[in-house]
């Protein structure tokens, strides 16, 4: 019943000019009898929206009032004109209702110019639910914006128009104009708005994900990669992709009964050539950045079944490669495929990808990591709802391994989903950077590199145009943050994750200092037994979370810190001690550059120091025999720490061990002082 009186007064509301003109000029109903019915339906209309919903359960007063805010805002506005109007005897105020009405939307629509989101775009997210986390969300509230001005101008022209109506005298032009003109111009504006809608819709930007692209995704001629600089011109097209990998798909059927491979490329474009061919086949993959043979060998004894080894690389530590198919030669000697070859695109099913990565974990030994399709483009998803704009604005160039999870989503995976060109070969020296000097490019980095570039350059600055930089791998240090600042011209924005979670939170400490704020899509929080933060999100298939080996202080509105691992907690004669405590006091000396402490044992267990020193380091200590740096340190520390924890041995280097990735491991710093003296 409620709903049919809804539907009726709704009416009532579009037909009110001609309901006033049929009752005072047509019948000729008195005037205060009139104002009686008018009052009756004010009432009608406040009873509505107070009135309770007894199939959905009780609802409270103030989230009816809420709910029905229109229904009431148009009952208390004809029930003051119908009163003002019984009270006179004159139909003046009858006949503003249509004026007020347009100067209610009038403030509704411009009110939200000022108080984001804007009325349109929040319509356009209740009929397209995940609008608002999608990647064209920004272009979409952008345009959204001008439709709220156009109609906040209409609201002023057609209030304008009913009000000279209201002064005409003439009830007929009122009743024309209100009841029916003032319609038609909004339908109009309606159907104009729709069409002009359907044209923008048609050239938002598309995404093209690995599970999902096929033949027609990107124009042939599209430029997906270039090389060394987007201005040499050295291109490799949408039609170059879909040619290669149909010759990668024709050479993994010629062995079909192999379901494991190992994939290794240096080069990024014949990686993702050769990766979607190995989906497209529904081929476990295999990615690993450790192409020793030993480690080959473990891999391929330990996936229970053939497994055969793909690699654009000729030799390893200085040997031979052996066993391994070159993926350069395997291209070059494969007939050119056929055009109906070419354009067939087998469909991926994210859900069934089995690919495995290998990460060093906080021991330094391998472990195998499964994922799949769905959860890495669940993140490029949401990564793309964030910072589409400022990928589709650059071209993109890296300096990272795309066998690890942060580098295979940022440089294959997200730039192929946005159609984001791509740096061929990553960047492996600092002074490449200079080079990039005609484009806007953004780039993917790891801080151990954004270090080096900063050391390397001193005082000079990079002659980039209006860069953008993202980092993981490690957190970058406030001093780190700074110099790249100054040499780059941007702050990094810090992703934090790991390759059993992807992505959690991001920080840039121009804005955040050194706290992380969480994705919007993660829920964070620290477990009670030691303080670890836990995560649950959709990148994560376990539907309890996982639990990281990172202490974190959360803060009431859920931001973080992070504190340190809670492997780096040991103990040293029965006192806990952070050896990550311990490196941020070495750091904050003013002397070192880099550091890392580990724990050692022999007889018993003591801390060992590795330190880079800085300019201001090297300087002070030119000269200056080994002894008397370690008892500078450690009286420093001893300002901090108890004497029976600082650390027992010292070696100066002039960088710490590390991959490409910029990760220090620990028995790789441990085995640096074996059999060294104290």
């Amino acid at each position: 019943m409620n709903l049919a009186l809804k539907i009726i007064f709704s009416i009532l509301s579009i037909l009110y000019p001609v309901v006033v003109f049929s009752c005072l000029v047509i019948f000729h109903v008195p005037v205060k009898i009139f104002s009686l019915f008018i009052v009756f339906i004010a009432l009608v209309y406040l009873l509505m929206a107070t009135s309770g919903n007894r199939a959905g359960g009780e609802v409270s007063l103030s989230g009816r009032l809420k709910k029905n805010l229109r229904l009431l805002v148009s009952a208390g506005l004809l029930l003051c004109a119908a009163l003002v109007c019984l009270a006179t005897g004159q139909t003046l105020f009858i006949k503003l209702y249509p004026v007020l009405m347009n100067v209610i939307f009038l403030f509704t629509f411009g009110s939200t110019l000022f108080l984001p989101p804007n009325i349109c775009f929040r319509f356009a997210c209740l009929a397209q639910k995940n609008l608002a986390k999608s990647h064209i969300a920004r272009r979409v509230e952008k345009y959204c914006f001008k439709v709220t001005v156009i109609w906040c101008v209409f609201f002023v022209l057609n209030g304008s128009a009913s009000l000279y109506t209201v002064f005409s005298k003439n009830d007929k032009i009122w009743s024309i104009y209100n009841g029916g003109i003032a319609y038609a111009l909004m339908g109009i504006l309606f159907a104009v708005e729709f069409l002009v809608r359907m044209v923008v819709n048609s050239k938002m930007p598309k995404l093209a994900y690995i599970s999902k692209f096929n033949a027609q995704s990107w124009p042939l001629d599209k430029i997906m990669c270039y090389e060394r600089k987007w201005s040499d011109k050295k291109y490799l097209t949408w039609n170059d992709f879909l040619i290669e990998t149909a010759k990668m798909r024709r050479f993994i059927k010629n062995h079909d009964n192999c379901e494991k491979w190992i994939l290794h490329c240096e080069d990024y474009w014949l990686f993702l050539c050769t990766f979607v061919a190995l989906l497209q086949c529904k081929k476990e993959v295999l990615l690993t950045a450790n192409i020793s043979p030993l480690f080959i060998e473990e891999m391929k004894n330990g996936s229970g079944s053939t497994t055969l080894f793909l690699t654009d690389q000729t030799e390893v530590e200085g040997k031979p490669l052996e066993n391994a198919f070159f993926i350069p030669k395997v291209l070059e000697e494969a007939v050119a495929p056929s055009e109906s070859e070419k354009m067939t695109c087998p469909q991926i099913d994210s859900d069934e990808t089995k690919i495995i990565l290998y990460t060093s974990g906080s021991t330094g030994h391998p472990k195998a990591v499964h994922q799949r399709m769905t959860e890495f483009e669940a993140d490029n998803a949401f990564i793309l709802s964030k910072w589409y704009e400022e990928f589709a604005s650059r071209k993109l160039c890296a300096v990272n391994s795309q066998h690890h999870i942060y580098g295979f989503l940022f440089t294959i995976s997200l730039p192929f989903a946005a159609g984001v060109p791509f740096r061929r070969k990553r960047i492996e020296f600092p002074e490449e950077f200079e080079a990039l000097d005609d484009e806007s490019y953004i780039i993917i980095a790891v801080p151990a590199f954004l270090k080096r570039t900063c050391a390397e350059m001193g005082e000079k600055k990079l002659p980039l145009k209006n860069p953008w930089i993202f980092t993981s791998g490690g957190a970058v240090s406030p001093e780190l943050a700074v110099d790249t600042n100054r040499v780059f011209g941007f702050c990094p924005l810090e992703v934090y994750g790991s390759t059993e979670t992807s992505g959690i939170a991001y920080r840039q400490q121009t804005k955040n200092g050194l706290i992380w704020t969480p994705f919007d899509n993660a829920k964070i929080w620290l477990d009670k037994d030691d303080g670890c933060l836990t995560i649950i999100s959709p990148y994560i298939k376990d539907p309890a979370g996982f639990k990281t080996g990172d202490l974190a202080e959360m803060y009431e509105d859920g931001t973080f810190l992070l504190k340190g691992r809670a492997d780096s907690i040991v103990k040293i004669e029965e006192k806990r001690i952070s050896v990550t405590e311990v490196e941020n006091r070495l750091l904050q000396s003013g002397l070192v550059l880099d550091c890392s402490v580990v724990p050692m044992q022999d007889r018993r267990q003591y801390l060992a120091a590795a330190v880079v020193l800085n300019d201001e380091g090297k300087k002070k200590f030119e000269g200056t025999e080994k002894y008397l740096i370690n008892r500078h340190f450690h009286d420093y520390l001893l300002q901090f720490f108890e004497n029976v924890v600082l650390p027992k041995k010292w070696r100066y280097l002039e960088k710490l061990p590390c991959d490409v990735q910029g990760k220090k491991h620990k028995p790789e710093i441990q085995a640096l002082f074996a059999g060294e003296e104290n």
